[in-house]
């Protein structure tokens, strides 16, 4: 096969002005960064209020989030824009709360438990290939499709109840408001602000983040009733809620509950439809890869459960290279909580340590070919060393994230759904051009023709 290198954003000249970095930034992440980064092992960025320092040396990176994530806990700088619709769930928070929290939230995720989920995994994936089948023929908009699967499968795991439910209808609607008016970073991630000084956020975004917290909180009460009487599913939301920190024993409240609920929701229903979109159009892009998948989900004809993803090998494959050249969370901030020595410069306390999964999965000196769509790097020594040096769509280290395992199910679940019903076709002259706002998505869309098979 030929091969396929899919588009990636322009970078940004070697230097530019402060001023116009921020307008880059504040626009997108990614072609606000200097194409060396490619190539570097670290980096050094200077603002008149901090100093960052981008790290791409896999030993340094295994530092920061494996050997000593203590000694570098979650900057606040970046996630400030998310704290009307977060609060202090488990994405923001550090320290002590955070391993509370996070006992409390990981046994919900554990092995067992996707077996449980996956029943409503899979009514997901077939409500989404319903909803495709009056799409064919003409050019459609990829991602308000992954979108809406995306959060059916979060409110059927989560809540046992499909997205056409009404209160899971109207925070989908909002959250979709929410992602218009919500702005890659706050003005926070630039100036120190103090904590009581107001951090600007826009009107609509605020309105946004009340409405969805506010329906959030009606489905938590309801499941708190229903668990009070006896009467709840045996799903992830009660889980949750009937575990007890085993250090404390305490359980989270009706807020911190509604902190943890719109993270999930967020983290599990955007960086889940981003990496489905990219993953379609990669597919529309290499015909012969896609029949490969088509003809490995012939499995799922005739195994309902939970085994059949061990046959799914090739779709596994695929979704990971996807996740690969385009994870959903491009950069994680960190901040040196003491003084450090990385490379040959000193890294002073309270300095942004910055891993970029976009950078690190491209980089020129670690990946074969980084730039090229190959599934079938994965079985070749690179690939495997790769792997466990210079991979982390979903962080890595105690921080990694919860559902990752969830993910690595859904996503080559869904895909496999769908092209074993559907051939995709790329659209003439709608080339995707990734650019970063809350995950990796297309600047215009990502627009495929769908086409039923046989």
């Amino acid at each position: 096969m030929e091969p396929v290198i899919p588009p990636k954003p322009p970078a940004r000249p070697e230097k530019v002005s402060l001023r116009r970095y921020v307008r880059l930034f504040r626009a997108d992440l990614l072609s606000a960064q200097p194409a060396k980064l490619y190539r570097a092992w670290m980096a050094e960025f200077r603002t008149p209020f901090f100093r960052s320092y981008m790290v791409n040396q896999p030993e340094l990176v295994r530092l920061v989030l494996k050997e000593r994530p203590d000694d570098f806990p979650k900057s606040g700088r970046v996630s400030e824009g998310l704290r009307p619709l977060l609060g202090e769930s488990v994405f923001l928070t550090n320290g002590e709360t955070w391993k509370r929290q996070r006992r409390i939230i990981d046994p919900a995720f554990e092995g067992g438990r996707l077996k449980d989920t996956f029943p409503a995994m899979r009514a997901a994936a077939a409500a989404c290939v319903r909803r495709l089948e009056a799409r064919t023929g003409g050019a459609i908009e990829i991602e308000e499709e992954t979108s809406h699967a995306a959060a059916d499968v979060i409110f059927r795991t989560l809540f046992s109840i499909p997205i056409e439910h009404e209160i899971a209808s109207a925070v989908f609607h909002e959250f979709r408001t929410y992602q218009r008016t919500q702005p890659v970073v706050n003005l926070a991630a630039f100036v120190p602000l103090p904590r009581w000084m107001p951090r600007f956020f826009r009107r609509e975004t605020k309105a946004a983040a009340r409405k969805i917290r506010g329906l959030i909180t009606r489905l938590t009460a309801e499941r708190a009733e229903a668990i009070a009487a006896g009467g709840a599913p045996d799903d992830l939301a009660t889980k949750i809620m009937t575990t007890r920190d085993p250090v404390t024993g305490e359980g989270f409240g009706t807020e911190e509950m509604v902190d943890q609920v719109a993270i999930f929701f967020l983290a599990g229903h955007e960086t889940s439809a981003s990496a489905l979109a990219w993953t379609l159009y990669l597919m529309a892009t290499c015909p012969d890869w896609q029949e490969k998948v088509a003809e490995e989900a012939r499995a799922l004809d005739d195994d309902e459960g939970f085994g059949v993803m061990g046959k799914l090998r090739v779709s596994r494959d695929v979704f990971r290279e996807a996740l690969r050249l385009y994870p959903p969370v491009p950069m994680m901030v960190r901040e040196a909580a003491c003084p450090e020595h990385f490379r040959d410069r000193d890294v002073a306390k309270g300095s942004q340590v910055v891993l970029s999964p976009w950078h690190l999965h491209r980089h020129e000196r670690i990946w074969e070919r980084p730039d090229d769509f190959d599934p079938g790097r994965f079985a070749t020594e690179n690939g495997r060393a790769c792997l466990r040096d210079a991979y982390m769509p979903f962080s890595a280290g105690p921080r990694v994230c919860t559902g990752a395992g969830f993910a690595m199910v859904e996503g080559p679940l869904i895909l496999s759904e769908v092209l074993r019903r559907f051939r995709v076709h790329p659209v003439e002259g709608r080339v995707p051009v990734p650019v970063a706002h809350l995950t990796v998505r297309s600047k215009d869309g990502i627009w495929l023709q769908l086409e039923p098979r046989d």
